[in-house]
This record gives C-alpha cells, structure tokens and sequence, in this order.
C-alpha cells in the first residue's frame, strides 16, 4: 500500500476499496425523468403502451398496475401506479385508491411466495421536495427487505448488489401473480 492510498480527501484513493455503480447516475442526472427543462414522456404513462415484458409490467388492474422498478433498492422492489397521469393522493378517486391499495396487498403476497422476505417498506413520496423521482405521477414503492440485507455494501460501498436481472425478476413475480 503507498502512502497514496492512505491519504483519503475527496476523489483521492484510501484504503477502502470501491464498488461503483455507474448506473444509478444516469438516474440521479435526470435520465429518462420529467424534469424542469429535460422535456421527457412521463415514463409511467409511458409503459403502459408498451408488452408487460418491455415495459417490466408484473400486473395490471383495471386503475392501475405493478411494474418493477428500474432502479431497485432491493430484488423484488415494484411500484404501483395509477393508469391515470395524476401526481397527489388526493387527486386520485377512492377506487383508484383502493385498486393501489389492493395491488399493493397482492404485491407483498405475491413477493413473499417468490423470495420470502421478513418484511417490507411501503412508501410514496408526494411532490419532488419529498424525494419523489416521477414527482407528477403518483406511485407507491413495495421494497421487500431481509434481515442483513443493509450490509457493508450500501453503507460502506453506496453501491446495492442485486443477485437477479430484472426480466427474471419481473418473470418470477408475474408467474405467481
């Protein structure tokens, strides 16, 4: 080890070694996102002109459907979303929520018989402030979680290492959905 690889500082070698994870900037740049000033389709109405394969749809309802999420936090890590380009809850109609909400039990249900996890996050940010990526239409995140699954690798690494593609993934949940 040189004394280089001691020195630390920002963009300077240390002693820790890195696991990089290119892929999450094209996300956090704004790729593929409606951003002010990035004039992109809302890749959420987006997907649902396209197959269940090409657009990672799991499920559709009649108000809403399951897709995965392609910037996962976890294997298995879906979003419920409306059909309808709305962004707040309280836009919604009550069937339209009861649809998400039902989606959502039938998700974790589903999830559990894949890859029997020990618990679950369920979350919708409203608005961008909250940290919403698609701020302008609403979604809600299904993450399934493990005892361990917050390792070194995300606390030390920032880096999240998924054992699976997506397409099987996205196969393995729509063959027991």
């Amino acid at each position: 080890m040189t004394d280089q690889t001691l020195t630390g500082g920002a963009g300077m070698p240390d002693r820790w070694q890195r696991l990089w994870a290119p892929h999450r900037m094209s996300y956090l740049t704004g790729e593929n996102r409606p951003l002010p000033g990035n004039e992109v389709e809302c890749p959420f109405c987006k997907i649902q002109s396209l197959s269940d394969e090409d657009g990672l749809i799991v499920a559709r309802g009649r108000e809403a459907y399951v897709v995965m999420n392609l910037y996962p936090y976890n294997v298995g890590h879906v979003l419920i979303c409306a059909n309808r380009h709305v962004a707040d809850l309280t836009e919604l109609s009550d069937s339209e929520r009861n649809e998400i909400s039902q989606l959502t039990a039938r998700a974790m249900q589903t999830i559990r018989k894949v890859s029997t996890p020990q618990g679950f996050n369920l979350g919708m940010n409203q608005g961008e402030v909250s940290g919403a990526g698609v701020a302008a239409h609403i979604h809600q995140h299904v993450v399934p979680r493990w005892f361990g699954d917050a390792n070194f690798m995300p606390i030390i690494g920032q880096t999240k290492v998924l054992p699976e593609l997506l397409l099987q993934t996205r196969a393995d949940l729509a063959a027991h959905w």
